[in-house]
């Protein structure tokens, strides 16, 4: 699949913005705790989506009733949905000057991930969190994300790479009081 960037300008794919705060301080000691460990920006990676994927379960799978959406409060509540996740890996590769767009798939609901920008192409990653039957790991050779569309099923990958949130997701998510709530209104396009 061809990604397509919605934002010719690659320095909006490292922007500060509401959701995507790399420049709050939960962010900013995250990030330099991970970095801490990380030889080099491509190690550094590996250790945010592991960090996001492992210790930040998805609400969902958890039974955690919060809904969060700004990357700060994802960090600091430990907690999210797919898009959620999404925003906060988005954020601490932004904070180490990482390329990163956030990208959609289409499962009979919208599906949120990441694409990371190395060796000048971008490579799609998938922080949603690992159970039994999904195993998303972080890869420059070959996706390995959480799902696979189902095309014959009318699922697709949404190629557009967004710098900041679909205003759909934000949207559901800022709409939404609590997780049983999002989970009825959870976008189905975008």
């Amino acid at each position: 699949m061809q990604l397509i960037q919605q934002n010719p300008d690659l320095s909006a794919y490292l922007a500060d913005d509401e959701v995507i705060d790399h420049h709050h301080p939960v962010v900013r000691a995250t990030a330099a705790r991970l970095a801490r460990d990380a030889e080099n920006s491509y190690a550094y990676a590996r250790l945010a989506f592991a960090y996001v994927r492992d210790e930040i379960p998805h609400s969902q799978d958890s039974g955690d009733p919060r809904v969060t959406w700004r990357a700060s409060d994802v960090l600091e509540r430990g907690t999210g949905i797919c898009y959620a996740k999404a925003h906060a890996l988005t954020a601490l590769l932004r904070a180490e000057d990482i390329p990163t767009a956030l990208c959609y798939q289409l499962l009979g609901v919208v599906h949120g991930l990441v694409a990371v920008r190395f060796h000048g192409a971008w490579h799609r990653q998938d922080p949603r969190g690992n159970k039994p039957g999904v195993d998303a790991r972080f890869s420059l050779d070959g996706e390995r994300l959480a799902f696979t569309p189902d095309t014959a099923a009318g699922e697709s990958d949404h190629p557009v790479l967004y710098a900041a949130p679909h205003p759909a997701v934000l949207d559901a998510l800022r709409a939404a009081p609590d997780r049983a709530h999002l989970w009825k209104t959870l976008p189905t396009a975008l």
